[in-house]
C-alpha cells in the first residue's frame, strides 16, 4: 500500500518536511546543512515562495507573506521556531541529538533570539534567487 499524498502540497503522510525562505542566504545555506547531514534522507524541503511552502505555511496558521517563524512538519504534527530547529537537529542522529538540550533553555527567550535573527536575515546575511535543486537533490523538494 502505497502511503497518502497531500494532493495541496505532493507531500507523503507521515514525511518531514522543512519549510524554508528559497530567498533567504542564511535559509539556503541551512538547506544545504541539512542536505549534506541527513544522510537518512529523513527530511524534504518547501521553499514558502512555492505553491506546496504557501499552503503549508497557511495550513498552520502561518501568514506566507510574512514569514517569521520555521515550520517542521512530521507526519500529523507540527512545530515552528526553535521547537521546530531543535526537532530537525536531534532528527538527524548522533551527536546532533544534544541539541535537544535546548529545552533547558526557557521557550521565550529561545523564541526571542530566533525571531530577532529571522527578522533581520535579509539585512543581516542578504537574499538570493530561489534555491533551483539539482537532478540528485530533485526528490528532496516538494516543487
Amino acid at each position: 500500500m502505497s502511503p497518502e499524498v497531500d494532493v495541496d502540497t505532493g507531500a507523503d503522510a507521515g514525511e518531514a518536511v522543512v519549510v524554508f525562505d528559497g530567498t533567504c542566504v542564511l535559509c539556503n545555506g541551512w538547506v544545504d546543512f541539512l542536505l549534506r547531514h541527513d544522510r537518512r534522507r529523513r527530511y524534504r524541503f518547501a521553499a514558502m515562495q512555492g505553491t506546496a511552502g504557501r499552503a503549508l505555511l497557511a495550513r498552520h496558521g502561518l501568514d506566507p507573506d510574512d514569514p517569521a517563524s520555521f515550520l517542521l512538519l512530521e507526519g500529523a504534527h507540527a512545530w515552528t521556531d526553535t521547537d521546530g530547529i531543535r526537532r530537525v537537529l536531534a532528527g538527524l542522529g548522533g551527536g546532533w541529538t544534544l541539541a535537544h538540550l535546548m529545552v533547558l533553555v526557557p521557550r521565550r527567550l529561545r523564541d526571542a533570539i530566533y525571531r530577532r535573527l529571522a527578522l533581520n536575515r535579509y539585512r543581516w546575511f542578504g537574499t538570493t534567487a530561489c534555491r533551483i535543486p539539482d537532478e540528485t537533490e530533485r526528490t528532496r523538494f516538494l516543487d
